[in-house]
């Protein structure tokens, strides 16, 4: 049986931020704090350095400046593109 759960107090500026990432990911606040909370209890085999390496290759990242940057702007709520 699914149960309702609620958060309260939470300060506008992290309702903003996500807002921004629901909008991000094409989904509803509900459906982004879902998929938060389904992802933080899943137990996904952890990352192996290999899949790490394919996934920066995916990305075209070639200097640890461009990653930076890119982490730099997803906390800071951008989009890159």
């Amino acid at each position: 049986m699914a149960i309702n759960l609620s958060i309260k107090n939470v300060p506008d500026d992290v309702a903003e931020r996500l807002r921004r990432r629901a909008e991000r990911h094409h989904r509803s606040l509900q459906g982004e704090l879902m998929a938060i909370l389904e992802r933080s209890v899943s137990k996904e085999a952890p990352v192996t350095p290999l899949q790490t390496w394919e996934a920066v290759r995916r990305l075209g990242l070639r200097t640890p400046a461009e990653a930076k940057s890119m982490i730099r702007e997803d906390r800071d709520g951008g989009t890159r593109r």
